[in-house]
This record gives C-alpha cells, structure tokens and sequence, in this order.
C-alpha cells in the first residue's frame, strides 16, 4: 500500500480536477449511492521503496514505486458509454502528471470487469495508474 503522503495527494488531486460522479474513500468500497448512480473508488493495492541514496542516516533519498486504481462502479445493466467516458477522463487526469511530490506516468486503458464479481448487480471498470514518489528517511 502507498504511503500516506501518495495517497492524499492523489485524492486531492482527483478531488480537484474530477466531479463527474461520487468519488468514494478506498475503504469503503461497496457502497456507493441509494440512487444506484455511478461512483469512483480508489485503491492503492502495490507499492515498493527502494533506497537511492546511501551514507546519510536519516537523509537518504528513498523512491516509492507502484499503482493505484481507478475503479468505477456501475449498475448493470446501464449504458457503458457514459461510464467509458468518465473513466477516461479519470485517466486524463493522471496521465504524465507530476503534483505534490508524485510523478504518475500512463494509465492502463479501462478494464471491465465480470459482475459476478460485485454480486451481479454492478459492473466495475477500472484502470491502473503507475506512479513514483521520492522522499527523504
């Protein structure tokens, strides 16, 4: 999982640029509108630090790599153009982007997934956005 500092910067980000449906916080997936509408999730499910810079205790220069996912849900059953669009625009949003100390490079183009996997009554589209972070430890 990213480091708190990635993942507040990406939110703030999404929360800034984004407003096309609900965006909803990465630990409260499932839960989306009573209305049933489309909304966004986070998820921040790999990273990986490695030490670049060695010989000073508590300076060093340290770089986080990983993904964090797009992921919306839709009902089933609804018309997907709607929901493509707003993914891709997600994706624009994060695509070769550096803000807050986090470089983001190219979005994976959205992926449907199988709603037997949300319980059958959402279908879930999602993108994966790699990104590094550098900080000092």
């Amino acid at each position: 999982m990213a480091r708190q500092a990635v993942i507040d910067a990406v939110k703030a980000r999404l929360g800034d640029v984004f407003n096309g449906c609900p965006v909803l916080d990465q630990d409260t997936t499932a839960q989306g509108a009573a209305d049933g509408s489309m909304y966004l999730v986070l998820q921040f499910p790999v990273a990986n630090e490695r030490q670049i810079t060695i010989g000073a205790p508590g300076a060093n220069l340290w770089r986080e790599e990983g993904a964090f996912r797009l992921v919306l849900s839709v009902r089933t059953g609804d018309p997907l153009a709607p929901a493509t669009t707003l993914i891709d625009q997600a994706r624009a949003i994060f695509r070769g982007k550096q803000f807050a100390g986090v470089t983001t490079f190219a979005p994976s183009p959205a992926v449907q997934g199988d709603p037997q996997f949300v319980g059958g009554t959402r279908v879930e589209l999602s993108s994966a956005v790699p990104y590094q972070s550098d900080f000092f430890a």
